[in-house]
């Protein structure tokens, strides 16, 4: 038991003395120095606000340098705009001041020489009286004789008679307006009202190029139709072309007479449309380009809706027009062309049926009628007449054009169907 206690003694010795050793280590350490966090903070945000002011201060004085140097070229370029203004003003003052004293200068120049006019005007009789006095006594001398010739020359018969072939030549133009006036009178025509024109078609081109060589020399623009696949079918309508006239295909069809041949490149009533449409195009392709076409008998042909409805189509997918020569009155032109909502002209007068002059006159004058009642006529004639109709045109186109009316070709007319 006694044993125990002395080391229980000796450990507690042994603790204290280590107690000892630390608190004396501690105790020779040297102190460490504590910041505390908000004095921490407050030295931070006194530097950042230290820099943002040196910041601002240098960022507002570079501004203001660039900006005085930008304001000191400025001012110098106003003072410099503004001397050169100034000289501008002064240079247009002493221009003016210059030719309002030009003015001035030749405004006196005129009244002086105005004043001296009449002194030189007043100054002339008295230095110069002597002379015409002398002049008008040289005058007076020289008049006695002249005014002795001058009544021989009247009273001689020569001079009578030279007088009188002068004074018919004077009288004479007065005449040929008179012969005029006859001659534009001659037939009669009524004036043309309504803006009324008048178009010429010539139907049966390609069969005799002297026949057509007339035609092609009328004063006015016509309309020639050309038969297709006969012997001068190309050649005529060549000659057309370069004419500067319009040229269109006269296209044959089967009359209602069976027994009569239309000629070559005919459409026939047992034709089906694709036939129809590939003979149009054969047709068209040896005589054109054109621009439209007309029916060459056809009297059957143009009373079958469905064959002319095959017509109208074609013509109207190759941009050309159709022209109805009316060589039957049951044609079923104007009903297919509405229902199909297509365009085309139609014949009026026929002028060469019977082969004479006289007959061309009465055709003509009823086209007149009828232009200057609907505002245009379309009127056919035949190459076939070229021993008269061409030299009948001729003549009365003078008086028809004196009166007012007005020449075209069907494409260009206002004869148009709707």
């Amino acid at each position: 038991m006694p044993q125990k206690k002395t080391s229980r003694t000796t450990s507690s010795k042994s603790t204290r003395k280590t107690s000892t050793k630390r608190t004396t280590r501690r105790t020779t350490k040297k102190p460490k120095v504590y910041i505390p966090a908000y004095k921490a903070i407050i030295l931070c945000c006194v530097i950042i606000t230290i820099c943002m002011s040196l910041l601002l201060v240098t960022t507002l004085k570079e501004p203001d340098r660039k900006l005085s140097d930008a304001a000191i070229q400025r001012y110098k370029e106003e003072i410099v705009d503004s001397k050169n203004k100034a000289e501008e003003v002064k240079e247009k003052e002493v221009s003016k001041k210059a030719d309002s004293s030009k003015k001035t200068e030749t405004a006196k120049k005129t009244e002086a020489t105005k004043k001296a006019e009449p002194s030189k005007k007043a100054e002339a009789p008295k230095t110069d009286n002597k002379k015409t006095e002398t002049a008008k006594k040289e005058a007076s001398k020289e008049e006695v004789p002249k005014k002795t010739e001058a009544p021989k020359k009247i009273e001689t018969p020569q001079a009578k008679e030279e007088k009188k072939p002068a004074e018919v030549k004077e009288a004479a133009p007065a005449t040929p307006p008179k012969v005029q006036n006859e001659q534009k009178s001659k037939y009669n025509f009524p004036a043309a009202k309504n803006g009324a024109q008048l178009i010429f078609v010539f139907d049966d081109g390609g069969q005799n190029l002297s026949h057509l060589a007339p035609f092609l020399k009328l004063p006015f623009p016509i309309t020639v139709a050309v038969l297709p696949q006969i012997a001068h079918s190309k050649e005529s309508a060549a000659q057309v072309r370069a004419s500067g006239n319009e040229l269109i295909l006269h296209q044959p069809m089967q009359s209602v007479n069976a027994s009569v041949n239309p000629g070559p490149g005919a459409i026939k009533p047992d034709m089906t449309e694709e036939q129809i449409k590939s003979l149009l195009f054969q047709n068209i392709t040896e005589i054109g380009p054109i621009a439209g076409l007309n029916n060459h008998e056809g009297s059957a042909i143009t009373a079958d809706a469905e064959k002319m409805a095959t017509v109208l189509q074609f013509a109207s997918q190759e941009g050309i027009y159709f022209l109805d020569s009316r060589t039957n009155v049951e044609t079923k032109v104007p009903y297919v062309a509405r229902e199909l909502g297509y365009s085309y002209y139609e014949r009026n007068i026929f002028l060469d049926n019977e082969k004479t002059k006289e007959n061309a006159l009465k055709e003509l004058k009823k086209g007149l009628d009828l232009a200057n009642k609907n505002g245009s006529v379309i009127m056919i004639g035949h190459i076939w007449s070229a021993d008269f109709l061409p030299a009948f045109l001729q003549e009365v186109y003078p008086e028809l054009k004196a009166q007012g009316y007005t020449f075209s070709t069907v494409s260009k007319s206002k004869a148009k169907k709707n």
